[in-house]
């Protein structure tokens, strides 16, 4: 696996959890590799409306573009799209309900939920992610 560096090269990425640790703030490597979940509301991003691209917070993979922000109004960042091809869902039994997981397709971390069938957006999808997850380049 390969991250994306702010120069356009790439670079190794950490092969065990241990390297992660090292490379994440505590709060990312809970979310990020952990599959956690940060409180509602409190995500840096919840209420950004600035253009640009957002990036897999863990190797900088480009994940969602800002024109694919919604207000969902449920605590956290919603895309109605993912950047195709960058975004793995996988079932979530977690919690006693089904859900659908998504990670990042590059390096494995956890970026949050998709939901389906709520009719909030002509495309009838909402990737719920965390802020801790994604990281911002803002447009030219």
């Amino acid at each position: 696996m390969t991250e994306d560096t702010n120069d356009g090269a790439t670079r190794e990425l950490p092969g065990t959890e241990d390297e992660w640790r090292v490379r994440l703030t505590p709060a990312e490597f809970r979310v990020l590799r952990q599959a956690g979940t940060e409180p509602p509301w409190s995500g840096e991003y919840v209420d950004t409306k600035t253009a640009g691209v957002y990036h897999c917070r863990a190797c900088g993979a480009k994940l969602f573009d800002s024109t694919a922000k919604f207000d969902s109004h449920c605590g956290w960042p919603s895309f109605d799209d993912a950047i195709p091809g960058t975004v793995v869902e996988i079932e979530d039994r977690t919690l006693g309900m089904v859900r659908t997981e998504i990670r990042c397709a590059n390096c494995d971390s956890h970026l949050g939920h998709v939901f389906r069938g709520e009719r909030v957006t002509p495309k009838d999808t909402r990737h719920c992610v965390n802020s801790l997850s994604i990281r911002l380049e803002p447009g030219a």
